[in-house]
């Protein structure tokens, strides 16, 4: 870091405008192999909050490499920084008082603790989608274990590459045999106390 970067503070805090928005902010890391239901349900989930009046945001895996992190390809070295950006935007957000929300696959457990402690360990919640391989690549919504398969795509997540299963997720939700509703109930559910109104 240059010399030269001397951090700015300004005078209107988290609190003030988590009271403005009347509920606290946080950050929501949604973690599993590709099609285990991490934008689906942080999809629904986002649209149960809104419905409440919450201010939310979702950060993703696919939209993000698409503008702020378009010169990242996926190395082991890119992946990591990929998920870097991804915790320093959240972490920007959760100061801006929102509900922050990223669905990324994040396969190993030292980028999730990164990502935990750049976020900050009071504001991260972590929700393990505990859908088996099988099921994801039955799904394979997006064509990519077929690809992978066929050696068209390297280091694949699940097929040649590694996903360390956290040890201690905030949840762990098995997404195979379960509707839509039931994991965004029961991440609601969780979520209880951080939703209460702010007075």
């Amino acid at each position: 870091m240059s010399n030269n970067i001397t951090p700015q503070f300004y005078t209107v805090s988290r609190s003030e405008r988590n009271s403005v928005n009347r509920h606290q902010s946080f950050f929501i890391l949604f973690t599993g192999l590709s099609g285990s239901g991490k934008s689906t349900i942080a999809n629904n989930l986002e649209r149960q909050l809104q419905q409440r009046g919450l201010k939310t945001f979702t950060l993703d895996g696919d939209n993000l490499r698409l503008g702020l992190n378009k010169d990242l390809l996926f190395s082991p070295e890119d992946r990591k920084e990929n998920l870097r950006r991804m915790a320093e935007t959240g972490k920007l957000m959760v100061n801006a008082g929102l509900i922050t929300l990223a669905a990324f696959i994040s396969p190993l457990d030292s980028d999730r603790k990164m990502i935990q402690t750049i976020i900050g360990t009071e504001d991260y919640i972590e929700i393990y989608l505990s859908t088996t391989l099988n099921v994801c690549e039955q799904r394979d919504v997006k064509g990519l274990y077929a690809k992978a398969r066929q050696g068209l795509i390297p280091d694949f997540t699940g097929v040649s590459a590694p996903y360390e299963s956290p040890t201690n997720p905030n949840l762990d939700i098995d997404n195979e045999l379960t509707s839509l509703e039931n994991p965004t109930s029961e991440i609601l559910f969780y979520l209880t106390n951080r939703l209460l109104p702010i007075e």
